[in-house]
């Protein structure tokens, strides 16, 4: 089948994807131009609130790149891209602050972060596995394919839903935190607000995107079914 219904949804959800993608970039950029009025660096910020948190074992380490910020939950080192690490922006404190989040949830077993690591190396050979499954299962008409593939691209699905809590979460403690801690006043909150709402419209896109492909798939297995009867 060349082309299914759900197709529609799932361009326009690409559609959403870009533009959340472009909304990320455009917003950072713009933020990255006001400055803060605490004058302190994305890595002083984050190394302030760690400390603060009792996390002094963890580093924070300069990742090469624009928006390449992350919490490594391996090593637990937060890694701040060039602009975050050195800038005194409202953008740098808080993506800064946001990846610190990431951190304090490791520190306290936060529920759908623990969730997702533990999801992390069966979804590591689903996401690899499914496509071929899929793409067999459509190839050959072989609906037991198809269902298998379904199955592991369901975890996949799950993983970036459990994602979600976890970046929705990591923001509100940084909103927080940086408020808490006096980083950010009372008139730079929009700011950070602005932020972290455009980067984490790009995880509710990427999601979206995983959903609609499944229940696609999903629909195009019970139509083979019926076929078959």
């Amino acid at each position: 089948m060349l082309f299914h219904p759900m197709d529609i949804l799932i361009f326009l959800a690409f559609g959403l994807s870009l533009w959340a993608q472009l909304k990320v970039k455009g917003t950072f950029h713009q933020w990255a131009e006001v400055h803060a009025n605490s004058s302190l660096t994305g890595a002083e910020v984050a190394r302030k609130i760690l400390d603060s948190n009792g996390l002094y074992h963890v580093p924070v380490e300069l990742v090469p790149g624009t928006l390449t910020d992350h919490y490594d939950p391996l090593s637990r080192t937060v890694r701040l891209s060039e602009p975050v690490y050195y800038g005194r922006s409202i953008a740098a404190v808080s993506v800064a602050a946001h990846e610190v989040g990431h951190a304090i949830q490791h520190q306290q077993s936060y529920g759908a972060l623990v969730l997702r690591h533990r999801m992390f190396p069966v979804v590591n050979f689903s996401s690899g596995v499914a496509p071929f499954l899929l793409l067999g299962g459509f190839l050959l008409q072989q609906t037991s394919l198809i269902g298998l593939g379904i199955i592991l691209f369901s975890a996949a699905v799950a993983f970036q839903l459990v994602t979600l809590p976890v970046e929705f979460n990591a923001s509100s403690r940084a909103k927080k935190l940086l408020v808490a801690e006096g980083f950010i006043h009372n008139d730079e909150v929009r700011g950070v607000n602005k932020v972290l709402n455009a980067a984490a419209l790009t995880y509710v896109a990427a999601a979206l995107i995983s959903a609609l492909e499944l229940i696609k798939f999903i629909m195009i297995f019970f139509q083979g079914n019926s076929e078959e009867e």
